[in-house]
């Protein structure tokens, strides 16, 4: 007579940040790949010493079609980069609770990093 073993996993619960959350970083992923390289061209390689001083900041800043570029560039960084802490952390197996208390924490800091970015963007520009 043989018997057979089942080893049940612990269920896990999933939320909807979880699987949006690893769709949207493979897309900032993808998205920071042209969105850095287009930074460190324009920031780094087409600037004599390899650095803008400000005045070449807020000229650069100015135009109309740059900023948002930069400020894409911010937010695809920001999210990223915190799916990839957010990710980290559920894999230390936190419960249902804490899971979602860390998704509105990270949440928050997403949107207050970004939105610090986009306000010191529009001061920069508006410094000129």
């Amino acid at each position: 007579m043989q018997t057979t073993a089942t080893i049940n996993a612990p269920a896990r619960t999933r939320s909807a940040l979880g699987s949006l959350g690893w769709i949207w970083q493979v897309i900032t992923g993808a998205a920071l790949v042209p969105l850095a390289g287009l930074h460190m061209i324009a920031q780094h390689f087409m600037v004599e010493g390899g650095l803008r001083g400000f005045d070449q900041v807020q000229a650069y800043l100015s135009n109309p079609i740059v900023w948002p570029i930069e400020l894409l560039f911010l937010a695809s960084v920001v999210s990223h980069a915190l799916l990839g802490v957010r990710a980290v952390l559920v894999d230390l197996g936190p419960s249902p609770r804490v899971a979602r208390l860390l998704d509105t924490v990270l949440v928050i800091v997403g949107i207050a990093s970004v939105a610090y970015g986009a306000w010191l963007t529009y001061a920069i520009v508006s410094a000129a």
